[in-house]
């Protein structure tokens, strides 16, 4: 009984805690779902939404596409410059666009449509080879040479790869071609695959397959287009293409305003210098992208503004007839020497360029080609053209006025030097006054001038030249330049020569300036110099574009978006007598009788006044057997109608071995001839 009784105490107590600790363990198990389940519960019911957000977390990122640039019209409402309207496949790069998957829609689209393999080099074939075959190339690689930094481990890659490897068939070189272009790509950028030349039935394959093609879409793009052919086309420049993109040395401004690194911009004179104005605003997108990089969607929020658009001042009708009178000039070969001819007209009233060309001819083919960006960049001594400037710089430095303006010519030698003369009057003793010097075109009367500029008012025979060399030729350069000589004539292009200013080698070089034998001038500054001695002192910059315009919904022009006031450069400062008197020096010239000039102007329908010139000069032309052989430049201004001028012209014709042929008037006549209809 003893031990019957033991055994029911133990199996009582025992009994009494199984329960217990079962209990605390459900109860745990209990404690715990129940968190569990409340967690989850939060998670889905309270933050349930915020999750499932992240889940379908997307990237919206605005991406720009270009629209049609601005054209160029005359002042008559021509186009000058156009756009041509063409079909485009272009490639819109994925925030995660491997290159092993732009491989693999570049080979798609091969079979699609043709493109130029000109261009593709031997890495483009090693990278389309490499995007194709990593794996293959890994296992190429050493175990060291896994352990370089990722540009080195891809130029060790590149290496790699035989000649067998990338021994391409055309269609792959045609694939190669494809993903070069869609390489150049930074992230969500749009570039053309092909813009030129696609085919309809390239565009309803490509469109036909656009879900397969990865960033690949069916577009338009523009082309410049030049309904005049070569004519100006110097002056309106270029625009870059995609692939060149912005110049390099102009990539931070462009980038600061906004532009992208493929971006077309325009690369010289007209389309550089009215890059902002021609370019208009890019249409915009906006591009959603899923947590893997793909764009899930592509919406327009703005369709962009096209480029506005240039109204120049040349009238295309005038400039064909000077681009017709330079060219038959040449063709003319009235001196074997010459190979090129310089025209610029002016409107003296506002500074218009009414016209302006450069013709060159090949002395071994007889190819005429266009020159007319050294109407601003070449530079060439003028000869007696230029004497206005240095008769009103004798007015406005005070050495003469209107009650003592007469000055003895005659041969002056002086000490130590060869001697100077007119080409008049060799021998003799000429009194006369800046009319007559204008009239017999007197070298020693401007000569006189920068004598009493530099402090020496008498001359006798082998007398020293004792001016104020320094004094001397700064007054005379700073009085040529209020009428655009020696400077920039402040022309709406963005390059343009100042001219030539030499170092003096002696003092008599400085009274070589004072009648155009030593300073080096372009055409665009010598027929800036005629329009301010035409309209009596008013400096304009010369202006090639007079208004600004919209575009309408129909590409026609729209409104003045800004009409383009004349800039005036300066005044000069004279007495509007000394302009007067420096008229009738002018008409002088065109109507002495028996000159040159009174054959060309004479009997002119129109009143003419100018100045002709001949500068002594070295040939600088292309022929380098005559290179530095003495030359003479045969140069002119004039401006009509005399009374009130509305046009001012000015000619330059370099590198005349026979002096006895100075054809500079006679291209004066022909282009005054073009614009009064005669």
């Amino acid at each position: 009984m003893c031990i019957l009784d033991k055994w029911n105490r133990e199996s009582n107590k025992l009994k009494s805690h199984i329960p217990f600790r079962l209990n605390l363990l459900f109860f745990i198990v209990f404690i715990l779902f129940s968190a569990i389940i409340v967690r989850l519960g939060y998670l889905q019911i309270i933050r349930g939404e915020e999750f499932e957000a992240i889940v379908r977390r997307t990237e919206t990122t605005t991406i720009t596409q270009t629209v049609p640039r601005g054209l160029i019209y005359d002042r008559n409402g021509n186009v000058l410059v156009g756009n041509e309207a063409q079909h485009s496949i272009t490639y819109t790069r994925g925030t995660n666009d491997s290159a092993s998957s732009m491989a693999e829609t570049a080979t798609m689209l091969a079979d699609m449509i043709s493109v130029d393999t000109e261009g593709v080099t031997e890495r483009d074939r090693k990278d389309f080879w490499a995007a194709n075959n990593r794996e293959v190339l890994l296992d190429r690689l050493t175990e060291e040479e896994k352990l370089l930094s990722g540009a080195e481990v891809y130029e060790v890659e590149l290496s790699k790869i035989t000649a067998d490897d990338i021994a391409f068939s055309e269609k792959e070189m045609t694939a190669v071609a494809i993903f070069k272009s869609m390489n150049s790509a930074t992230s969500l950028t749009t570039v053309n695959i092909k813009n030129m030349d696609v085919t309809d039935q390239e565009l309803a394959v490509v469109s036909e397959n656009l879900t397969s093609l990865n960033g690949v879409e069916v577009s338009k793009d523009w082309t410049r287009v030049y309904p005049n052919g070569e004519l100006l086309a110097t002056i309106f420049g270029g625009v870059t293409s995609e692939k060149t993109g912005i110049p390099t040395n102009l990539v931070e401004t462009y980038l600061a305003m906004g532009y992208s690194r493929n971006d077309r911009v325009g690369n010289a004179y007209l389309e550089q210098q009215y890059e902002t104005v021609l370019r208009g605003t890019k249409s915009r997108y906006d591009t959603v992208t899923n947590q893997d990089g793909d764009i899930v969607a592509t919406t327009q929020t703005y369709e962009g503004k096209p480029g506005d658009n240039l109204i120049l001042t040349i009238d295309i009708e005038f400039q064909k007839e000077i681009e017709k009178v330079a060219t038959d000039f040449l063709k003319s070969r009235q001196d074997t020497w010459n190979d090129r001819v310089y025209i610029v007209a002016l409107d003296p009233r506002n500074g218009d360029v009414i016209g302006m060309t450069g013709k060159k001819i090949d002395a071994t083919t007889g190819e005429i080609s266009d020159s007319v960006h050294g109407v601003l960049n070449e530079n060439f001594i003028v000869g007696s053209s230029m004497k206005g400037a240095t008769v009103l710089t004798g007015y406005m430095s005070g050495v003469i006025d209107f009650d003592n303006n007469v000055l003895l010519d005659e041969p002056m030698t002086f000490q130590g030097s060869p001697t100077k003369s007119s080409l008049f009057n060799r021998t003799g003793r000429v009194e006369l006054d800046d009319i007559g010097a204008l009239e017999k075109s007197s070298n020693v009367y401007m000569m006189k001038i920068a004598m009493m500029i530099g402090g020496q008012n008498n001359y006798s025979h082998e007398i020293p030249l004792s001016i104020d060399p320094d004094y001397t030729l700064e007054t005379l350069r700073a009085h040529y330049a209020q009428f655009g000589l020696g400077v920039k004539t402040g022309i709406d292009l963005p390059f343009e020569s100042t001219g030539y200013l030499g170092i003096p080698p002696n003092s008599g070089a400085i009274l070589d300036e004072s009648f155009g034998q030593f300073d080096n001038y372009t055409a665009m500054q010598l027929a800036q110099y005629a329009a301010t001695i035409a309209n009596k002192g008013t400096r304009y910059a010369p202006r090639l574009v007079k208004e600004i315009r919209g575009t309408e919904s129909d590409g026609s022009l729209g409104k003045i978006e800004m009409a383009k006031e004349p800039l005036i450069m300066n005044q000069v400062n004279v007495d509007p007598e000394a302009f007067e008197r420096v008229h009738k020096g002018f008409w002088a010239v065109t109507h002495d009788f028996g000159s040159r000039s009174y054959n060309n102007f004479g009997n002119y329908p129109v009143g003419v006044a100018g100045k002709t010139g001949s500068g002594e000069s070295f040939y600088q032309g292309e022929v380098e057997k005559i290179i530095n052989e003495p030359t003479t430049n045969s140069t002119y201004v004039a401006f009509a109608p005399y009374e009130d001028p509305e046009i001012a012209v000015a000619v330059i014709v370099p590198y005349i071995r026979d002096e006895s042929v100075l054809p500079a008037g006679d291209i004066v006549k022909a282009t005054l001839d073009a614009y009064f209809g005669f």
